[in-house]
């Protein structure tokens, strides 16, 4: 408030996990740092700004991933709940920012390229409308009680809900592994799972190359969040090259998905 910033987009800050934690304290730190992107950018939306969707959107989507890197630890009735609701939150967050991108990616170099097309700005209008109505439900839903009793409800589920204590002796034991042994597996195994798709992409159909595309951007995560565990040069190196292959194949993915996107709006119309 001091400085005047309220109301600006909050972008992601990265966690600072330490070799040794156990797997329950490191989630509960990617949480955290989630939740508080999440809620940061509810100015932001209410402001009208779209950054503030994209990036309340891309708080939504690392907590959904985190809590899929560590469904083994969070098997339980609380945690289904809440992953119910960050979908529909999700969800009345999502055609605002697909009719934003829209608008900028395809109408405004359309209507730069072909300025005398008649239809252009009829469709432009047309598009403009259904964004502002969809941005309202945005609005609407981060205002909503239900998004209050979320936030609350995920701060409090991070401190102390049942999977910060678990009966199954099994489940206790994984969560007590060392943060970087989990983080290490995990990058391991979803990797792979990318690799092998990724050799048939060119044979995929829309549906099951927006699964890898999720699949990447989990795996992009999963190295954001971990990338302070594995220190030394060579893993550094390794990062370093990682890190931005994993942007440029997700962006690819998300392009082509976003081409899906904008035939099946357009087409609606």
């Amino acid at each position: 408030l001091l400085d005047g910033e309220r109301g600006a987009s909050d972008q992601a800050v990265g966690v600072d996990l330490l070799a040794g934690t156990s797997t329950r304290d490191g989630f509960k730190s990617i949480g955290r740092a989630c939740l508080r992107q999440i809620v940061g950018n509810q100015p932001a939306v209410l402001k009208g700004d779209p950054d503030g969707v994209h990036q309340m959107r891309v708080g939504l989507r690392r907590l959904r991933a985190a809590l899929s890197l560590f469904a083994d630890i969070l098997a339980d009735s609380q945690t289904a709940a809440i992953k119910s609701e960050l979908k529909w939150l999700g969800g009345e967050l999502a055609l605002a920012r697909e009719l934003e991108v829209l608008m900028k990616r395809v109408v405004a170099p359309l209507k730069k390229r072909h300025a005398r097309w008649g239809g252009v700005p009829s469709l432009s209008e047309e598009l403009a409308e259904k964004r502002e109505a969809a941005l309202a439900r945005a609005q609407d839903a981060v205002k909503s009680p239900r998004f209050q009793a979320l936030t609350l409800e995920i701060a409090a589920w991070l401190e102390t809900g049942a999977w910060t204590n678990p009966r199954d002796d099994l489940v206790r034991n994984r969560g007590d592994i060392p943060i970087e042994v989990s983080a290490a597996e995990q990058l391991s195994r979803r990797w792979k799972k990318i690799r092998k798709k990724g050799k048939a992409v060119l044979r995929l159909d829309a549906k099951r190359r927006h699964k890898l595309r999720i699949q990447t951007k989990k795996v992009r995560y999963a190295a954001e969040f971990f990338a302070g565990l594995f220190p030394g040069k060579r893993a550094a190196k390794r990062r370093k090259e990682f890190l931005p292959a994993l942007e440029s194949l997700q962006d690819a993915l998300g392009d082509l998905n976003d081409i899906v996107v904008h035939e099946e709006l357009i087409a609606a119309m």
